[in-house]
């Protein structure tokens, strides 16, 4: 399941995503626009500055904007920066790996087997859709 925190960090790219070009977009207005408190706005829209999806201008006239065209932010990208592992297990996970505790042998287990496809197929989806694919 998503968190409040992806979903939220979805939303505003798709808001900001939908202005014209280059248009410096106020958090207020995303917050309004898209019912997200603006403290928990600030942090996520800092998260996508830091990854470089977004850029800012402070003062009058000020606000965020896009940084790349839609077409290049994957959404397994944006889910990787605002809530880690795409993997249901971290012995599955491809960026995020850790054995887990409790299992004496990965090669011989099933749930290890099933972690593996569903990562697979959800990484599939991720990786072919784009924050252009929401604007549609």
């Amino acid at each position: 399941m998503l968190s409040r925190k992806t979903k939220y960090g979805l939303k505003a790219l798709t808001y900001i995503a939908r202005q014209e070009k280059q248009t410096m977009i106020l958090i207020q207005e995303i917050s309004e626009a898209e019912k997200i408190s603006r403290k928990f706005l600030e942090s996520i829209l800092l998260s996508l500055k830091k990854a470089g999806f977004l850029g800012s201008k402070k003062g009058k006239g000020g606000g965020y904007y896009l940084i790349k065209d839609p077409t290049e932010i994957k959404m397994a990208s944006v889910i990787r920066i605002l809530e880690g592992p795409i993997a249901m297990l971290p012995c599955v996970s491809l960026n995020f790996y850790e054995k887990c505790d409790d299992c004496p042998d990965e090669g011989g287990c099933s749930l290890h087997r099933l972690m593996e496809e569903v990562r697979d197929s959800t990484l599939h989806v991720l990786e072919n859709k784009t924050l252009a694919d929401l604007l549609r």
